[in-house]
């Protein structure tokens, strides 16, 4: 009979660890990869006001930043249409509202991420305000502000006019 359990204990333990396996995501940082390696330190301007949230269905390491813009190639339908500080720590379906980000305030990009999982591959950038010791949330993940159309073809994404621009330095 003990040896029954400590079978079935071994087969439970194989297969836990097999799911976890599958539905795992891996995170690389690609920072030194050719496509990726000028990107840290590049400076933008924020030229939307954004909002910094986090959905329900999408586990991120850092909040993420974007808007509802159907105007623009990326949008998240969830969020409210006006941005607006009086949504700031509101839970609405599928998504909490952290903070807002205005037109004008600078950030960086720090590090370029690609996190795989079993079925998708998605690179993102993760951003640092330029004025980080100001702000509640200093770090975000910028998927939502990224043409990643570019990476069909092995490229990098790159920001999307509408959301940022690059800040150029004299």
């Amino acid at each position: 009979m003990t040896k029954w359990i400590l079978v079935a204990a071994v087969v439970i333990a194989v297969a836990a660890f097999v799911l976890i396996q599958r539905s795992g995501t891996k995170t690389v940082y690609v920072n030194g990869l050719p496509e990726y390696n000028t990107l840290p330190g590049k400076e933008y301007i924020f030229e939307r006001d954004c909002y910094i949230f986090k959905l329900d269905n999408e586990k991120t390491s850092y909040p993420l930043v974007g808007a509802n813009a159907p105007d623009l190639p990326s949008s998240v339908s969830q969020l409210p249409n006006e941005v607006t500080d009086a949504n700031v720590g509101k839970e609405l379906p599928g998504v909490r509202i952290l903070d807002t980000v205005h037109v004008g305030d600078r950030f960086k990009i720090v590090s370029v991420r690609r996190d795989e999982k079993r079925d998708s591959t998605r690179v993102t950038f993760e951003i640092l305000f330029i004025n980080e010791s100001e702000r509640r949330y200093p770090r975000l993940d910028a998927y939502y502000i990224l043409d990643h159309s570019p990476e069909a073809k092995g490229a990098a994404p790159r920001m999307i006019d509408g959301y940022a621009v690059e800040r150029v330095k004299k």
